[in-house]
């Protein structure tokens, strides 16, 4: 898998949007192993913008080490400064859940106030549970929500 390739302008961006991040891997004296690669993966499926901090001296190992993960992980080299390196990929979309038939609106805490006719005293304040057959009318009142009338069989097929 090739590294994505990015304008300078959509690198420009993407150091901007790195600058307040801390690292998230760290690569220790081993250097890259498979654990390493593995966690970059997945720091980049669940992030998408990373820094990772090599702790070795050399720079062109440092280099090396950016450019494979770039390449093994199809992600874009964003920058390597000092012993940072900034890698970007875009997020996967994430799976929704299709809803359950049987699924039923939960209940809700709603806050109800009712002000005074005055307006000198404080307003009152009522937390009431609204469950997912009832609506809050307009005074403030619980009320079922309305259910379709039902017609007589009978009367329907004499017409």
């Amino acid at each position: 898998m090739p590294a994505i390739q990015l304008t300078p302008a959509q690198r420009k961006e993407k150091r901007a949007d790195a600058h307040h991040l801390d690292p998230v891997v760290m690569i220790g004296g081993d250097g890259l192993t498979a654990a390493v690669t593995k966690e970059v993966d997945l720091a980049l499926k669940s992030h998408g913008l990373i820094k990772v901090r090599v702790m070795s001296d050399d720079r062109d190992n440092r280099e090396a080490i950016l450019a494979t993960l770039a390449e093994e992980l199809d992600a874009a080299p964003i920058q390597h400064i000092g012993k940072l390196l900034v890698l970007w990929r875009p997020m996967p979309e994430k799976e929704k859940a299709a809803p359950k038939d049987d699924a039923r609106s939960a209940p809700k805490i709603v806050k109800i106030v009712k002000f005074s006719k005055s307006g000198n005293n404080r307003p009152q304040i009522k937390k009431v549970t609204v469950l997912g057959n009832q609506r809050v009318t307009y005074g403030g009142e619980v009320k079922r929500a309305k259910k379709p009338r039902q017609t007589s069989v009978k009367k329907s097929s004499q017409g």
